[in-house]
């Protein structure tokens, strides 16, 4: 259950990226992020708990049956196995709501920059739990992007918290992004590399979404990755 008394933002700005300790040990856990703009300058939410919350995760997938049953199916493996990445591992889960009013913006970015394996292996799956339009906060992808060598890497700094590595400052295209609205039911797979982004929602309408990041398990993992499980051995789509 959410707790309004452990207030860990999740900051959808990109330059501003949560690391707080809560954060940072929540890989094997399933932990409650609050949206930036849930709460007033009296430090009071503005609205009710349910509708305050950016997300949870990170690892619901393996820590509740009923997250592990919808995230582990026949048919997933099967599609997962067709696509070219049925042996991989469920790494993390977030379950995010884009609440009405009040949703965060997320920055144009891809998966790989926080999900970081040599090779790279990455893939995204993001299941429309709710319809997902222009007006509440859809997202948007650009067609080729995951063909540019990444530009960043999020991971834990030496100090303490996280740091991004910069790798290339040339910003992302602003020009020929396509939105990917999406129907309840959706499934969308975005590759590890693919520059996506998703609007402020400011209608009285939430998105809620379900998504799982897989990676190849013989790809090097770096223990310097932000998101990591040193409790929960990774499983696959099969268990």
């Amino acid at each position: 259950e959410p707790d309004d008394t452990v207030r860990s933002i999740f900051s959808t700005n990109e330059q501003t990226r949560t690391s707080d300790d809560y954060f940072l040990g929540s890989g094997d856990q399933i932990r409650f992020f609050f949206e930036e703009d849930a709460f007033g300058p009296d430090g009071e939410l503005r609205q009710p708990i349910e509708l305050s919350i950016n997300k949870f995760g990170h690892a619901q997938h393996d820590l509740d049956p009923v997250f592990d049953a919808f995230s582990r199916t026949p048919d997933l493996a099967a599609l997962a196995e067709a696509v070219g990445f049925g042996d991989h591992v469920l790494v993390q889960s977030m379950y995010i709501f884009k609440q009405p009013h009040i949703g965060g913006e997320v920055t144009c970015h891809n998966d790989h920059t926080f999900i970081w394996t040599e090779p790279r292996s990455c893939v995204g799956l993001w299941f429309a739990i709710e319809d997902a339009t222009l007006e509440n906060g859809a997202m948007w992808a650009l067609p080729g992007g995951h063909r540019i060598p990444p530009k960043r890497r999020f991971r834990r700094a030496e100090s303490g918290g996280t740091t991004f590595d910069e790798l290339d400052t040339t910003p992302y295209p602003s020009e020929g992004l396509v939105s990917l609205e999406a129907s309840k039911g959706t499934l969308i797979l975005l590759d590890g590399l693919l520059p996506h982004l998703s609007g402020a929602n400011r209608s009285d309408h939430s998105r809620h979404a379900y998504t799982l990041h897989v990676v190849d398990p013989t790809a090097e993992y770096p223990t310097d990755n932000w998101l990591q499980r040193p409790d929960l051995p990774l499983r696959g789509f099969r268990g």
